[in-house]
């Protein structure tokens, strides 16, 4: 008789905190030492009272901890909907950033109450319907809008002079803003970028613990006194943060309904965007646990939602589960939900004792941390491996980078995939196939087959993950993709994940019928094409 020898996995809830209690509050103090600086940044940047980055972090590890679907993931400001954030304070202020900030609110208080509508719809399978080239594409633009942007504030330059450029105009003026530069700041900015892009290539694994972030406030904090800021520069070269009881009030206003077309424009994107930032994240970060503990995505897009109605009431930022700081609190050794919590824990422990240290830091600090997050978004590495997935897939990301910097975010992504829509037309997809795959599912036994049937693209995927997800754990899937004419590179990755999750529970996965299908380019997720007598 064959045993199964029980795997051990960390303890949940209150008996998590007293198991993991070392493990999970250091990481989250370290994370916490990353997260302070750049949720102070990312409100600014957002046209947001910075205090209110530090509030969301603080609800979000406080508060969403308790009811987050995912174990290891951290809850807080995201530099990713920066550009949202910081479009709708100017579009609904009209040169008034105030009034933006708390008509903005209204907007994110209903997006935060649509993702707990997602949620309670069981969506959290969101992210699988958009085609992976295009949402890389919108996080690049995502990252060039952020470099550009912060340019001028990295440089110390008069922020009145680049109010209300755009993308485009932002990347033509900056030998204009290199020409203006404030010779005090830019020498604190660059050499904060500095840090931030080397630290990570220390080989030391000691010293990569400490967060590159803390070692730019260790750098230019010292500097800015040494260099007598307060007298010598204008206001805006330091950060003015505020009193946190000063500021907890309920600040969300619902006048903007009246704009009606940019409310809802702006409700969409903080929803969709923060949605399947979120999601992604938790997906990332379920593959980098060492216990292969699956999140319950429903349950985390609930409380993320509940998370950014109440962060929205009181003035704060959207949050997400964002990708830096969660890898991060993996890396450290957390165990359990306990890190978030931590995280925001020490934030608050720190904003009530030692916030006028924070009105010390130098805005080109906290603007090289975000040019930093900026090229990780959109580095030459993401162009090179979106191009080695095929040619067409590079087509889809520059076209969605184009759009995004041209027009918004939601016409981006929109845009990459009408692209890809019409790239599979043209590669055979029948119209009737976008989004319905026919699909079979036999049993033989303990054996399963599943036949799809006509195309496997990114459209129809959540039909054909529902009919996959629905065969119990621990059995053989057979999955026979012989009929298609297509299976395009969303449906590849998102099956190799499938197949990985699956086997990790015990199960076997076989791919069948893929040899009369040519790939697209020599990448193992590139899309493939049924060769036939008359193809081409």
């Amino acid at each position: 008789m064959k045993t199964t020898i029980k795997k051990y996995i960390p303890a949940d809830g209150f008996a998590g905190l007293k198991e993991n209690f070392k493990a999970d509050a250091i990481s989250g103090f370290i994370v916490f030492l990353l997260a302070l600086p750049l949720s102070l940044g990312i409100a600014k940047a957002s046209e947001f009272p910075p205090i209110m980055g530090l509030i969301t972090a603080i609800i979000g590890g406080l508060f969403v901890s308790f009811f987050m679907g995912s174990r290891l993931s951290i809850k807080g400001p995201a530099a990713g909907l920066i550009v949202i954030v910081a479009g709708a304070v100017a579009d609904f202020g009209q040169g008034d950033p105030i009034l933006g900030w708390k008509l903005a609110l209204g907007a994110m208080v209903v997006a935060g109450l649509m993702q707990i509508v997602f949620g309670l719809l069981k969506l959290g399978k969101l992210a699988d319907f958009f085609p992976l080239s295009a949402i890389h594409g919108m996080l690049a633009a995502i990252g060039i809008i952020i470099i550009v942007k912060q340019m001028p504030v990295l440089l110390n330059d008069n922020p009145i002079l680049s109010k209300g450029m755009g993308p485009f105009e932002l990347l033509w003026n900056i030998p204009n803003f290199i020409k203006n530069l404030d010779p005090k700041a830019a020498i604190i900015g660059v050499i904060s970028l500095l840090i931030m892009l080397l630290w990570p290539l220390i080989k030391n694994k000691t010293l990569k613990r400490i967060p590159a972030a803390l070692l730019v406030l260790v750098f230019a904090i010292p500097a800015e006194l040494y260099m007598d800021f307060a007298n010598t520069e204008p206001s805006y070269a330091l950060l003015e943060v505020g009193s946190l009881m000063d500021n907890l009030n309920i600040n969300a206003s619902f006048d903007g309904i009246s704009q009606t077309g940019t409310f809802i424009k702006y409700v969409i994107m903080f929803a969709l965007v923060g949605t399947l930032e979120s999601l992604l994240t938790v997906k990332a970060v379920d593959m980098l646990d060492s216990y292969k503990r699956k999140s319950n995505m429903n349950k985390d897009l609930i409380a993320t939602g509940i998370g950014n109605t109440i962060a929205a009431f009181l003035g704060g930022i959207p949050m997400i589960s964002e990708v830096a700081r969660s890898s991060a609190n993996v890396a450290n050794g957390a165990k359990t939900r306990w890190a978030n919590f931590f995280h925001g824990f020490f934030i608050l422990v720190f904003l009530l004792l030692a916030a006028p240290i924070l009105e010390m830091i130098p805005n080109s600090a906290l603007a090289a941390m975000l040019v930093a997050v900026g090229i990780k978004l959109t580095h030459p590495r993401e162009f090179k491996h979106i191009f080695k997935i095929g040619k067409e897939q590079l087509a889809i990301f520059l076209v969605t980078i184009l759009v995004t910097l041209g027009e918004d975010l939601l016409i981006g992504i929109v845009a990459g995939m009408l692209l890809k829509i019409v790239i599979h037309m043209f590669n055979g997809t029948p119209i009737s196939s976008f989004f319905k795959a026919p699909t079979l599912v036999s049993r033989l036994g303990d054996k399963y087959v599943v036949e799809i049937d006509k195309a496997a693209v990114f459209t129809n995927y959540l039909g054909i993950k529902r009919d996959l997800e629905d065969i119990p754990q621990g059995l053989e899937i057979t999955i026979d993709l012989h009929k298609t004419n297509l299976v395009d590179h969303s449906v590849m990755e998102n099956l190799e994940h499938f197949k990985n999750e699956y086997e990790s529970n015990g199960g076997t996965v076989i791919f069948k019928g893929l040899e009369h299908h040519k790939a697209m380019s020599d990448h193992p997720f590139a899309a493939r094409k049924k060769q036939t007598k008359t193809s081409i």
